[in-house]
């Protein structure tokens, strides 16, 4: 049976959470809610990786080093700690080998008879095509639905993020769709494709999925 909001008051189910570990060709994987002291390597990986982030992700105001300096991490990570406390959000880090190198974040949750939400993240350059990526949506999307009591996820991807595009296809989301000027980035509306996920089609769970393909092994 469906959950209504009234079962939801006053707790907010999968938060917080510590996920994993998953080992993939890289290393291993975990995910945990984002730290205060995060800020030092999140500001140096967001100013180094500038060419490798910014053509995929929104257009907001200030620089790029305004948005992503130190200073810019505390009212972030406020911001997602709210969010969380307040139910409507699931903002993790990711780390590799213990060493912060991504986030990844169920927003927008709707609870009632939709429980949705929308996934995004982002990894470090020099984490990239390890499998790093994939664990940590393999990760989140099992918790979502198990812990986080979701039906559905979206992802939406600019078609030519080749990279994010087969992350998602390699854990099982499935393209529902083209979003016509979808968000502004970069300076310009983009088109999306609209990436599906729900509870049904996970089966035994998309982290047991990838250790069956021998992309993940659990310890």
């Amino acid at each position: 049976m469906a959950a209504s909001g009234a079962e939801f008051a006053g707790r907010h189910p999968g938060w917080p959470a510590k996920l994993g570990p998953v080992t993939v060709r890289a290393g291993t994987v975990r995910l945990r809610p984002p730290r205060l002291w995060d800020g030092r390597a999140w500001s140096e990986i967001r100013l180094r990786d500038k060419e490798h982030l910014e053509v995929w992700e929104p257009t907001t105001v200030g620089s790029w080093s305004e948005r992503n300096g130190l200073s810019a991490w505390p009212p972030q990570w406020a911001s997602l700690r709210s969010l969380a406390r307040r139910g409507q959000s699931l903002p993790f880090a990711i780390t590799l080998d213990g060493a912060f190198v991504g986030q990844i974040t169920v927003g927008n949750i709707v609870r009632a008879a939709l429980r949705s939400a929308w996934i995004g993240y982002w990894v470090s350059s020099r984490s990239v095509g390890g499998g790093v990526a994939t664990a940590a949506v393999a990760l989140l999307v099992d918790h979502a639905f198990s812990a986080g009591q979701l039906h559905r996820l979206e992802a939406t991807v600019r078609p030519g993020n080749e990279s994010s595009l087969r992350v998602l296809r390699k854990v099982g989301f499935r393209e529902e769709g083209l979003f016509l000027r979808y968000l502004d980035v970069a300076g310009a509306w983009r088109d999306h494709l609209c990436f599906a996920i729900t509870a049904e089609e996970i089966g035994a769970g998309l982290v047991a999925k990838l250790v069956s393909e021998g992309r993940a092994q659990l310890p």
